[in-house]
């Protein structure tokens, strides 16, 4: 017999609905925390007792006078939006008003809070709120300006929800992930986190999310990293009508260089988008392809993307929690994420570790101006920075060993693997334009197996069977078919897919180390190096180049110290 259909009582739909929004303590963090980001707060403090189901979060926003702290925790009530049209033009993290609600529901509520609008002085208030966000207690407190939100006793309506929860250390490692994406998105915000009344950690605010991700993340460093902000530029002029774009929209990028840093697993490739992190794998997915043949295998990079994006571009009503969104003009942001990575992963000026002359040369100058004696040096004016080229220009010194070059910049020495640089190189004319060239005598391979002779048909040689076990190879990549090595190259490329093929064929084709090389040869080999898409590394992963610069020169040899010291600097 079916089942009579009847409306749920109105209890159990609220209770439904909160545990929507609420489903955890990182959930309750993550509400209270960005309810204080939209309220202006530079400094924010979590406390967390998992024992007691219980979170404070206390922030310096702009507070709430007395009549808006009687309403906030009542059902849909929020400030950010007034009607359906607002919905597409969300500029603010909460927007629904169903979070403090929620809290009410599933917890015991209490919010203090201290305006900071110095013209509608009303003092600071502490209210207690029942079940369905109304005020039950109200009383005067003494705070700071700003809030202090207190919810304890989580789920203790609704024991069952407990149950079936993450144990206390996973809940606790899930917070922490939160206030992590969230001062990725803000790092202008200090953070000061405490664990049962104990400093668990702080996250001390920088400009930019390159001064927030080394304190995140063990073993990288600030100089591991680089950052890049452009603005987006406008689409053709057959997208303008239908692609909304704000003079703020903008692309911010965050990666670990690749010679420096990267994953066993692909849990650092990050998208934010209007400061809040989001779960968009089609980006994730164009930041790990940009990042091909850049590390060794089994590596991933470490990455944050930020876009600002007009707000009519987004629809946040996907999920929940905010985590899922629809982005309209997909394929648009991909090419521009493409873009931008590729730039950020060249050689130049702007990532690389600052010459740091400046402070030097003020040393020198005073120096010579009190000392007893006047330098006899003759410098050549430098270039203004405004004149100075983008790429960084290496000018070949010397070859070490047969195997390195010795080239020297503005600001230091590098030292760059000829036989790797020349690989990069090649892999990536192998991969704009793969070309097949006949043999005059065809290679002859012998115990294939069926799968190694699909693959080298499939990469587009030709193969004939030629005998018993016996296969005749008739076309080879034009840099393999003049070698004499060509038929084990050939045996080398039946092995792996066409990607394998070219890194194989490239490794294969590049200089030897050993090779001597005229001072020529070397600076025509560093300008065809650096002008790669990816000059960092080579295809297998491996770094191309060891930098030295000045200010490492400088403090070996202690020249600040000699400078300073003898002179009463």
């Amino acid at each position: 017999m079916a089942q009579r259909i009847q409306p749920l009582p109105a209890e159990v739909v609220h209770l439904i609905a909160a545990g929507e929004v609420i489903d955890s303590l990182a959930a309750v963090v993550r509400e209270l925390v960005e309810n204080a980001l939209d309220a202006g707060a530079t400094r924010i403090a979590v406390s967390v007792w998992p024992e007691q189901w219980r979170v404070r979060v206390a922030d310096n926003g702009t507070g709430m006078d007395l009549a808006n702290l009687q309403c906030c925790a009542t059902a849909h009530s929020t400030s950010k939006i007034h009607s359906s049209e607002d919905l597409w033009k969300i500029t603010s993290l909460g927007f629904r008003g169903e979070a403090l609600h929620s809290l009410a529901q599933l917890a015991d509520l209490e919010i203090l809070s201290r305006p900071t609008n110095p013209a509608k002085e009303q003092g600071s208030w502490r209210v207690v709120y029942n079940s369905q966000g109304e005020p039950i207690q109200i009383e005067p407190a003494a705070i700071a300006y700003g809030t202090v939100v207190d919810v304890c006793n989580l789920f203790g309506t609704w024991q069952a929800r407990r149950q079936g929860l993450p144990s206390p250390a996973q809940q606790l490692r899930l917070v922490q992930l939160t206030i992590h994406q969230l001062a990725l998105c803000h790092p202008h915000v200090n953070w000061q986190v405490e664990q049962n009344e104990r400093r668990w950690f702080n996250l001390t605010p920088g400009q930019t999310p390159q001064y927030i991700l080394p304190q995140l993340l063990r073993d990288v460093r600030w100089d591991d990293l680089h950052q890049l902000k452009v603005e987006v530029p406008a689409p053709s002029e057959t997208e303008a009508e239908t692609f909304p774009l704000s003079p703020s929209q903008s692309l911010e990028l965050v990666l670990g260089l690749p010679d420096r840093c990267h994953r066993r697993r692909p849990d650092w490739v990050k998208v934010a988008i209007n400061g809040r992190m989001v779960r968009t794998p089609e980006l994730e997915q164009t930041l790990l392809s940009s990042f091909a043949r850049t590390l060794p295998r089994d590596r991933y990079p470490v990455c944050f993307l930020h876009l600002r994006i007009s707000p009519e571009g987004i629809d946040w009503n996907r999920h929940p929690a905010k985590a899922e969104i629809y982005l309209q003009h997909l394929s648009y942001w991909q090419e521009q994420i493409a873009g931008a990575t590729l730039t950020a992963l060249q050689l130049s000026r702007a990532n690389l570790p600052a010459a740091g002359q400046e402070r030097v040369s003020k040393l020198l100058k005073a120096s010579e101006e009190k000392g007893i004696y006047s330098a006899g040096r003759s410098i050549e004016p430098a270039q203004s920075q405004e004149m100075l080229p983008t790429r960084l220009y290496l000018r070949a010194i010397a070859q070490v060993h047969n195997t390195y070059i010795l080239a020297e910049h503005s600001g230091g020495l590098w030292l760059v693997e000829q036989h790797i640089a020349h690989e990069r190189v090649l892999y990536e004319q192998l991969c704009d334009r793969w070309h097949l060239v006949p043999l005059e005598a065809p290679a002859i391979l012998s115990q294939l197996t069926p799968k190694q002779v699909e693959q080298l048909q499939r990469i587009g040689i030709e193969v004939d069977l030629f005998g018993e076990q016996v296969w005749a190879v008739r076309t080879a990549p034009a840099l393999l078919a003049e070698r004499e090595d060509c038929t084990e190259a050939l045996r080398e490329l039946s092995s792996g897919d066409l990607q394998a093929a070219q890194v194989a064929t490239a490794c294969r084709s590049a200089i030897r180390n050993g090779t001597p090389l005229s001072l020529p040869e070397m600076q025509t080999l560093l300008d065809r190096w650096q002008s790669t898409r990816h000059p960092r590394t080579c295809p297998h992963g491996r770094p191309i180049y060891l930098s030295l610069e000045e200010t490492d020169l400088a403090r070996f040899f202690r020249r600040h110290w000699v400078i300073g010291k003898s002179h009463g600097i």
